[in-house]
């Protein structure tokens, strides 16, 4: 049965994969990177990837339908939908794809001169989810590096 609520950041269950990386860059420009569809296509996905957005519809029920290819030219194409967005708190999204649909939940945390984002998934399969853990840790651990070298990149000055 597919979750009712948004993956809990401070509790991961059974098929939740969840992961924080700290940003020393004020929350409003993290956030931006999530919510500009130009700056996210830059650094979205794990290392290697790339992408190419046919839709993105930042508001709740908003699509997000795009293509994401691997360094060895695979591509997967991506249909999520936006259920939340609390600017500049957090983004709740849901990921339809067969066998690997999920919520994604996106936290954005104001501390010591930076942002925590805390980035938990919650498989409707449980057991799906268990199953991807370690890829999925993996690669969600490269799009948070692929996150801070964009991030250093926006800082740098001409």
């Amino acid at each position: 049965m597919p979750p009712t609520d948004h993956p809990s950041v401070d509790n991961p269950v059974p098929g939740e994969i969840v992961c924080s990386r700290f940003f020393a860059r004020p929350r409003d420009e993290v956030f931006a990177a999530f919510s500009d569809p130009a700056e996210l296509a830059r650094w979205w996905g794990p290392a290697g990837f790339t992408n190419r957005f046919h839709q993105f519809d930042f508001r709740p029920n908003g699509a997000w339908r795009f293509t994401m290819r691997g360094a060895d030219g695979t591509t997967y194409e991506m249909n999520q939908q936006f259920t939340e967005i609390v600017r500049p708190e957090r983004i709740i999204l849901r990921h339809f794809q067969q066998t690997h649909d999920f919520v994604l939940a996106i936290a954005f945390a104001a501390r010591d001169g930076g942002t925590a984002v805390t980035w938990a998934m919650r498989f409707d399969d449980p057991a799906e989810g268990e199953r991807l853990r370690g890829f999925l840790a993996r690669a969600n651990a490269e799009n948070l590096d692929r996150l801070a070298a964009h991030l250093a990149l926006t800082t740098q000055k001409p």
